[in-house]
């Protein structure tokens, strides 16, 4: 038996989320309550690679959870997945990029929220101008060869969910894992 929704009430909303409260027909039939978040806009994370196998990786002072190691991300606002991964990876990096492979989509915090988003690899890195980086907390943008970026995921270094997926999601498609 599925989840069924009995209704649902609007509990808080803003430009970037709603936290709706639905009644619902558990998969036990018993009735119960449930807290969802969603997201208005898609996501794009962007494992962004040189040419010598190194990946652009960024340090974000994030409100929730402080420092964070990660790939290159943001929200679509309303732009096609690809565009927005190509504006996300100047915005935060400075980087341009020649080729572009979608490599996946993915749902954050499927427990509790509606969060799509997708993963892109860029190859074929040119440096252009950083646009705003600082506004966004970000304060290191760097290249890590890309088995010491799993090094750090096994340390503890990365700990964003969504950048250890994007990687995987990396991984697969440049045949480092199967």
């Amino acid at each position: 038996m599925a989840w069924r929704t009995t209704s649902t009430r609007t509990a808080y909303e803003n430009p970037w989320i709603r936290v709706r409260e639905d009644e619902v027909v558990r998969p036990d039939g018993e009735p119960g309550l449930y807290g969802v978040v969603e997201v208005r806009q898609p996501a794009v994370f962007v494992v962004a690679m040189t040419e010598v196998d190194e990946v652009v990786l960024v340090t974000v002072d994030r409100h929730t959870t402080g420092r964070s190691v990660e790939v290159p991300a943001g929200g679509t606002d309303g732009e096609d997945p690809l565009a927005a991964a190509q504006r996300e990876l100047l915005e935060e990096t400075g980087y341009t990029a020649a080729a572009w492979s979608r490599v996946g989509s993915m749902q954050a915090l499927n427990g509790v929220c509606e969060a799509p988003e997708h993963v892109f690899v860029a190859r074929g890195l040119s440096l252009a101008a950083a646009t705003g980086h600082h506004e966004e907390g970000i304060s290191d943008v760097r290249t890590v060869p890309f088995p010491d970026v799993l090094a750090m995921v096994a340390r503890g270094e990365i700990t964003d969910g969504e950048t250890v997926a994007a990687l995987m999601y990396a991984a697969i498609h440049l045949g480092r894992v199967r």
